[in-house]
């Protein structure tokens, strides 16, 4: 939630980094920065890019406080008080380039490339992976639940189980990103505008005399917004008939009741029963929510069951991202000032996936101009005008390099916006029903193959023969020198 005064909202050494760069007068040369992930989580076909809008916020607002001087000068580091002032005057002034919010995206291709000099791109990374790496794993474990939910509804219920506000609140955010169709939170509502839902807890219907009259009495003051919990003592012996006479009732007042919701049991068998109860009292109108430690597999198994269940309410397995609970995005040095002129440079690794491509890029989307489908994502450098010109492109693995496949008849996308110029803001953020729409159009760009939850065909990713010469090259040199 909180969007201000977030400068040390870093790691120390980012800081420690900062200070040896300034006593040694290197504080002012260039570098470029670019971040992205190497794995896809989940085993997914792909992941959806968000934490954009908060990225724009905490540059925008970057700023060190007096109080955060202090604390600074106690460290053990005893750092120089003229450092420290120029801390205190301290405001972004790069150039950053970041994928669009809702984009579909693949392992090794910059999400975000920052340029500027070495204090400011260094002092931003941690910040800048903090926001990326949670918000696109819960965008990507949502789009995974809404494949496999279909035209359900989808409502986001994790905030009690979150790893504190900020991941119940940025995490409701980025699953209305991916599209659920409601969040349980208020403040997230009230914060980006996305649509509310809740019914009432078992607490509820345990401090009344009754269950028939906890629900009588819910009705009473909410009658246009009665989902009912059935689970409380008997599911099928007295929640569901319970809640026929309550919806019965409000037939009488010219009112119907929205929803039952089953919490806990066989919710297959639970939602199949309910549902010929509900038919058999004249109440097909009355829809089933179910919650539960929810997520796609439970989801997708139920319905292979046949639950008659109309909306999901997921929490826990969502905002946690239970089975694979970090991304492991990284934010690696591409290119440096060297005697005035930028260089490319390297990171070499005994972990052959570790190794970096070197250079600032840019990264294409080549798309069957018949079908409107995705054929690769393209990593190139700036200067490359071979997709630009749509001339033929050799397309090869880089890691199976025989692997080629020649293609001539394409369009263009081009991925990375300019987010900020020089320190100024040239990015119109967009709504988040925007960012909804853009994503809907993205899923839409590929295949069901690349998109399907299990054994998702691998979406080609690809860099420039320019690019993979020189990192050969660097390599090589490296190697031998």
């Amino acid at each position: 939630m909180q969007t201000t005064s977030l400068a040390l909202h870093t790691d120390k050494y980012q800081i420690n980094m900062m200070y040896a760069h300034w006593v040694n007068g290197t504080h002012k040369r260039k570098a470029v920065f670019e971040a992205y992930f190497r794995k896809l989580p989940f085993k997914n076909g792909y992941a959806v890019f968000a934490g954009l809008e908060r990225i724009v916020r905490y540059i925008s607002n970057l700023r060190f406080t007096m109080e955060d001087i202090k604390y600074l000068s106690s460290q053990e580091e005893n750092y120089d008080p003229a450092f420290l002032e120029e801390l205190l005057q301290f405001s972004f002034q790069g150039t950053i380039y970041a994928m669009k919010e809702g984009a579909m995206v693949f392992p090794d291709e910059p999400l975000v490339r920052v340029e500027g000099n070495i204090m400011e791109t260094q002092l931003v990374e941690t910040a800048i992976l903090n926001f990326m790496n949670y918000q696109t794993l819960i965008a990507t474990k949502a789009s995974r639940i809404k494949q496999v939910s279909g035209n359900n509804t989808l409502l986001e219920f994790g905030t009690r189980r979150a790893q504190e506000a900020d991941a119940a609140i940025w995490g409701a955010r980025a699953a209305y990103v991916a599209g659920f169709d409601a969040t349980s939170n208020m403040l997230a509502g009230e914060q980006f505008g996305i649509p509310t839902a809740g019914t009432h807890a078992h607490s509820w219907v345990q401090s009344f005399e009754s269950e028939q009259e906890a629900f009588d009495a819910y009705a009473k003051v909410l009658p246009d917004q009665v989902t009912l919990l059935v689970d409380t003592f008997d599911t099928l012996g007295s929640g569901v008939p319970h809640a026929i006479e309550t919806a019965k009732k409000l037939e009488a007042q010219g009112k119907k009741m929205n929803a039952i919701r089953l919490d806990s049991g066989d919710l297959a068998y639970l939602s199949i029963q309910a549902r010929k109860m509900l038919d058999e009292a004249g109440l097909p109108y009355v829809k089933i929510v179910a919650s539960n430690d929810l997520d796609e597999h439970t989801i997708f198994n139920l319905k292979a069951q046949g639950a008659q269940i109309d909306t999901w309410g997921v929490g826990t397995q969502l905002i946690t991202a239970a089975d694979q609970p970090s991304l492991g995005g990284v934010y690696k040095l591409v290119e440096r000032e060297v005697r005035g002129t930028m260089q490319p440079t390297i990171k070499i690794s005994a972990n052959p996936e570790k190794v970096t491509t070197p250079g600032k890029k840019e990264v294409y989307r080549l798309v069957d101009p018949k079908t409107k489908k995705a054929i690769a994502d393209y990593i190139s450098y700036p200067d490359d005008e071979q997709p630009k010109q749509k001339e033929p492109l050799q397309l090869f693995n880089p890691v199976h390099p025989y692997l080629k496949k020649t293609i001539q008849d394409y369009d263009v996308v081009t991925m990375l916006e300019p987010i900020f110029i020089k320190g100024r803001k040239v990015y119109e953020l967009p709504t988040l029903e925007e960012i909804r729409a853009y994503h809907r159009e993205q899923m839409d760009m590929f295949w069901p193959e690349y998109l399907r939850k299990l054994n998702p065909e691998i979406y080609r990713v690809n860099i420039s023969p320019a690019a993979w010469n020189l990192k050969q090259k660097m390599i090589s040199e490296y190697i031998h020198s």
